[in-house]
């Protein structure tokens, strides 16, 4: 039953987000996961033997990573995937820990360091500050279960979005540089070609960290009702 109820509580929230996906409310997340999705391409850069020149996001839900060296087939597969990873990551932390309040703060300090450290443009530096800031406060102010409900929806956002994102670029016809148009540039695979393996990768990870998140979850909670009851019976 308890298992039932935490996929139920997933499944909700994954409405909610889906339901609210146009308004004020997601605008904040939203720009948070183009972030991410910025920080992969730097982070995959670094990894291939690049540099990180620039990481900047815009109030129009957009975002440009300037990189130097490393492998460009690397980086530009790392953006989509990458906001999809972090985001199936911090849903899984938040579910398999009870270090959900530290988690927000060492979000927000990264956010806040990142930043300052490659934001070239005011709004990355007010956005990705005030973002940062308000995660260390949360995490710092905040009850543990309000943290832990926070970094579900953060991570159910950042899912949702790599999924939504993928099919707006590609499948859309958007006229606007995407990734899977850009590497269908340095392969001799068409962008629908990356644009459908992303959507089905994005989907199939997606049910997995649900899956993996929702047991792990009813775990800690059995596993915290049984540490109780065997302290309780010491005495």
């Amino acid at each position: 039953m308890e298992l039932f109820k935490r996929y139920i509580a997933f499944i909700l929230i994954f409405i909610a987000v889906a339901l609210l996906w146009n308004t004020i409310v997601m605008y904040p997340l939203k720009i948070f996961v183009v972030f991410m999705h910025e920080v992969s391409h730097g982070v995959a850069a670094i990894a291939t033997g690049g540099e990180i020149v620039s990481l900047n996001v815009n109030q129009h839900e957009g975002g440009l990573a300037m990189t130097r060296g490393g492998s460009r087939f690397w980086i530009l597969t790392a953006g989509y995937l990458g906001s999809l990873l972090w985001g199936g990551f911090i849903l899984l932390l938040a579910a398999m820990t009870h270090y959900d309040k530290v988690i927000s703060v060492l979000i927000g300090v990264g956010m806040v360091a990142i930043s300052i450290g490659f934001g070239t443009d005011m709004f990355t530096y007010l956005f990705g500050i005030g973002f940062g800031v308000g995660l260390i406060l949360i995490g710092f102010f905040l009850p543990e279960k309000v943290n832990d409900w926070l970094l579900r929806v953060i991570g159910l956002t950042s899912c949702l979005y790599a999924i939504l994102d993928i099919k707006s670029d590609v499948l859309d016809r958007s006229e606007l540089p995407s990734d899977a148009r850009m590497l269908s540039e340095v392969t001799p695979l068409p962008t629908e070609f990356w644009g459908f393996l992303w959507i089905i990768i994005a989907i199939g990870l997606t049910f997995w960290f649900l899956f993996i998140a929702g047991k792990s979850g009813a775990s800690t909670q059995v596993e915290d009702t049984d540490d109780t009851a065997t302290d309780t019976g010491s005495f």
